[in-house]
Formats: structure tokens, sequence, C-alpha cells
């Protein structure tokens, strides 16, 4: 491979830029620190700054050394792999991380002794790292190294800018870090999957539209005319979570060196606010995103093409216009106004048919392949996670309808349906695309071992099923018991009965989240001896003989 040791001066000129950019920041972030009023914003400007101080380390000796200016020739076509393969080793990482955390939280509800009367490791304060640890960190560097690899491929064309890619992929982490170590010091706007706060806002914001310039850039230089479904989907992730955040993190600080700040909109405006956003978040991070997954990574593993290409730009359109009004269902019976609710309840039933359109296109692209279903254990996990989206995209319809809705909010049916969709589509999904990753990217013929595919498969399906039965039993017994009266209209059960009824469904689900993370502990041993390119002797033969199609 040649590579040319003179790049354009608006090359060099922009590196330089990133250099002072770097050196600026790290200086502000110390000052920072000397006047920060409160101790958490402290140690995370020194955070910043250590980050910043690396970073400016790292690329100024690439640019001296010359290293830096190590780009591909014009007339060659050298994909940009190595970000993919840090965010393969991020995701597997945060993925053991974030089910780690969410099993504690799990036996703190069934054992409340397990907190310890330590703060830190209180519920309260977990829970967030839990739900970011798997939706934004696992979830969000799967999007990451998925959406890079994508894009590459079905444009032909290396990914845009030289340590853009880079600076997402770090500053992501980087965010990861301090909005983690926020909640366990107890720093959060309180407001569900939207808890950092404005500093580490403001800090996702720059590295989201840097992502979006280099996801843009690269389909502006692609040599394909088609741009791919896969990447609407992407795309409208990652411009939607963007107006997203921005709006439903529009804050106060009570000062620039202090960590807190208010929310700029109050009552049920604010309500409103969030649920838009929390739903859109689901929608558009936890379904688009990994929509996009779906309709590479299927038929290019199951080697066949997508079912119907034109109904998955109907799927995507529609799926746009209406998933975006459905949030106000989230807030049935309360101050918001009634024709809001029922917007939102409308909506939220329309859904049903376009998620319902990329369910029977993701199932039906393996028509004539049926038969991989048996050897493939890769294939087969991310059809059963095509099974779950489609599932989940009933339930919640169904849930949305107030009648439905007025026994199942606030129930642990809630959690059920939500873990559906996490474990079984989002998951899965995930899981397959990573056991796809890996061998193509360290030009591997296979995967490790094939049986320890399947292992993980039945394991965590096993803990899938014991979770989310468990959650829909306990959710609905417990809406059930808040709305029995006696004879006398009284109350017939006090909260505390019901707190005691759901204890055993408590224990069920930690057990179900327990194989579900012993799973993902089997896939990490596969993928990193498969990195080493190590191939289990007893499963050689049969391994070669159902080697993983190369990569595009």
């Amino acid at each position: 491979m040649s590579f040319t040791e003179q790049p354009s001066y608006a090359a060099r000129a922009v590196d330089y830029l990133f250099v002072g950019f770097l050196f600026v920041a790290a200086l502000g972030s110390l000052y920072w620190a000397s006047q920060a009023v409160d101790a958490v914003l402290g140690f995370h400007a020194i955070v910043f700054a250590i980050a910043f101080y690396l970073a400016l380390f790292v690329v100024g000796k690439q640019l001296v050394t010359g290293k830096g200016y190590r780009r591909p020739q014009s007339d060659e076509l050298v994909y940009n792999d190595e970000i993919v393969k840090a965010g393969t080793i991020a995701s597997t990482f945060w993925a053991i991380v974030g089910l780690l955390v969410g099993l504690i939280i799990a036996l703190q509800l069934a054992f409340p002794v397990l907190n310890f009367d330590v703060a830190w490791l209180s519920f309260g304060r977990l829970r967030p790292v839990h739900t970011s640890g798997v939706i934004f960190a696992f979830g969000g560097n799967v999007l990451l190294a998925t959406s890079f690899y994508v894009v590459q491929r079905t444009s032909k064309a290396r990914l845009a800018g030289h340590y853009a890619p880079w600076f997402v992929f770090w500053g992501f982490q980087l965010f990861l870090v301090v909005a983690a170590s926020g909640y366990v010091l107890g720093v959060t706007q309180s407001k569900e999957y939207a808890e950092p706060e404005w500093y580490a806002d403001l800090w996702l914001t720059v590295v989201w539209v840097v992502y979006l310039l280099v996801f843009l850039g690269t389909l502006w230089k692609r040599k394909e005319p088609h741009i791919y479904v896969a990447n609407w989907f992407f795309l409208s992730f990652i411009v939607t979570v963007a107006m997203l955040h921005i709006v439903n993190n529009l804050t106060m600080p009570v000062s620039l060196m202090g960590g807190k700040s208010y929310i700029l909109f109050a009552g049920v405006q604010d309500a409103l606010t969030q649920w838009w956003y929390a739903h859109n978040a689901v929608g558009f991070f936890l379904t688009a995103g990994f929509l996009g997954i779906m309709y590479y990574f299927v038929p290019k593993r199951a080697e066949r093409p997508v079912y119907s290409y034109r109904l998955s730009i109907v799927h995507f359109w529609s799926l746009i216009f209406i998933y975006i009004w459905a949030g106000p269902h989230h807030l049935h019976y309360t101050a918001l106004p009634d024709w809001a609710q029922t917007l939102g309840m409308t909506f939220s039933v329309m859904l049903w048919m376009p998620s319902w359109g990329g369910m029977i296109n993701g199932l039906m692209t393996l028509s004539g392949a049926w038969d991989k279903l048996r050897t493939d254990p890769v294939i087969r996990m991310m059809v059963v996670s095509v099974a779950f989206y489609g599932m989940s995209t009933f339930e919640g319809p169904v849930m949305s309808i107030k009648a439905v809705n007025s026994l199942s909010h606030y129930t642990d049916w809630t959690v059920g349906h939500t873990h559906s969709g996490a474990l079984g589509w989002v998951g899965y999904i995930s899981f397959g695309a990573l056991y796809c990753l890996v061998p193509w990217l360290w030009k591997r013929k296979t995967l490790y071992s094939l049986q320890l595919v399947n292992a993980h498969f039945w394991i965590s399906t096993i803990g899938i099923v014991l979770y989310i039965t468990s959650m829909w039993v306990s959710g609905m017994m417990q809406g059930l018991m808040w709305r029995a009266y006696d004879s006398l209209g009284f109350l017939e059960y006090s909260f505390v009965e019901t707190v005691e009824a759901m204890h055993p469904f408590y224990i069920i689900r930690a057990l179900g989240g327990a194989l579900y993370l012993v799973g993902t502990i089997i896939m990490a041993y596969n993928l990193w001896q498969t990195a080493q390119g190590n191939v289990r002797q007893k499963e050689a033969a049969t391994l070669l003989g159902n080697t993983a199609p190369a990569a595009a």
C-alpha cells in the first residue's frame, strides 16, 4: 500500500487548526478546574484537561514525525477500518459494564441490603449508569462502528476526514466517562435518558455535529450514485437525535463555574418536551439506527438481496413521519391536554404498520436461505432480533391505548416491554453485527467458535424469556392490585403489599439478567479469540465449511 507524504495545504491547515483547538481546550479546562465552585465540576474539568492533553500529545507527535500526513493516494480505495475496530472493541467493553451494573441494581430491588448504605452504590445513582451504559455506551458505539463501516462500503469511499472520525470516537468516550462518573457522584438533571448536566450536553453536541459532518462528507464523495437504504436510516438517526438532544437540554446554568442548571421549560411543557425526546430517542436511536444495521448485515450474512427495496423505502419514510408524533402516549391521564394524549395514541397505533413492514422485509430477506438458520447461529440471532422488533412494535401501540395504559403505566409491564425491545431487538442485532465485523475487520476466515455463538444465543434467550415474562406477570399483577377495591370502596391492598408480592418476580428478573450477561461474556471471549486468529481445533473442519461471507 503506497501513501502520499504531502497533503494539500487545506489539509495541513485543518490539522493545525485541530491542534490549536486541543491546546486551547486543554488550557481552558485547567482554568475551569481552578475556578470550579463545586468538587464534581472541578473533577470533570480535570478529566477534560487530561483527555485534551493526551490528544494533543498524540496528534502533535504524528504531525512532527510526519505520520499524521500519511494519507492514501487519491487513486486508491483504502477504507478506514481502524476506527471501526475501535468501535467494535468499545461496544463489547461497554456491553459488559452496562449489563453488570444492570444486574447489580436488579439484585438491589430484590435485596435492598445490597445498597450497602453507600451513596455511590445506591439504586438511584447506579440506575442511570445502567441505562446510559447499555443505550448510549454499548448501543452508541455499535452505531458508530456499523455506520462508519456501512457508509464506506456502500459508498465506495473512504471515511471523510483524517482526525475527525477519531475525534468523534474518543470525544464520545469522554462524554460517556463524564456522564457515568457524574451519575455516581450525584450530578444529574433528573430527566429520563437525559441525565448529564449542561457541560456534558454541550460537549456531546460538538461531538455529534462532527459525527454528522463525517457521515455527510463520506456520502458527498461517494462513488456509488445511489444512497443505500441503510445510510438513510443512519442519517435520520444522527440528525434527529441531534435535534432532540439540543431542544430537550436547553438549560440555564446557575454558574458557568458550577455544575447545576435549570431546564428552560416548566410543568407540563417540560414533561411533553421530555417525552417527545425520550420516545423519539427510542424511535431514532434504538430503532432507526439499528434498522440501518439490519438492512446491511442481514442481507450480507444471508448472502441474499433485501426482499423488497421498495418496501424498505416505504418503511423508512412512513416510520420517520409517524414516529415523531407518538411521544404524548407516555403522558396519559396527566395534565397534558386530552387532545394531545389522543394524538400520541393515534400515531402510536399507526406505527404498527410501518414497523411490521420493516419486520416482514427483514424476515423475508431469508427467502431461499432458511436452511442457514440451522447451520449459522449468527443469522439465527439476527432473525430472532427482527422477530423481537416485530413483537415490541406490536406491544408498544397496544400499551399506548388509553384503556390498556391505565393498567400498564407505572408498572413493571412497561419494564418488560422496554427490555423485550432492548435485549431482544437492539441486543441481538448488535451481537449479530459484532459477530460479522470481527472476522471481516481482522481478516479471519471464520469465528473462533460457532458453538460458543450457539451457547450465547440459547443462554441469553432463556435470560430474555425469564426477564420479560416475570415483568409482564409482575406488572399486570401490580396494576390489578393497585386498582382493587373492597366492598366498602377502600383500596384492598396497601402499596407495601404490592411490593412484597413482586419480590419473587424480581429474583427471576435478576436471574434472567445474569444469564444475558453470561452470554455477553461468552461473546466477548469468542470475539477476542477470533481477533487473535484462533479456531477451536475440534470445530475447525465444521467452521471452515460455514465460513462467514466476505466483507463487501
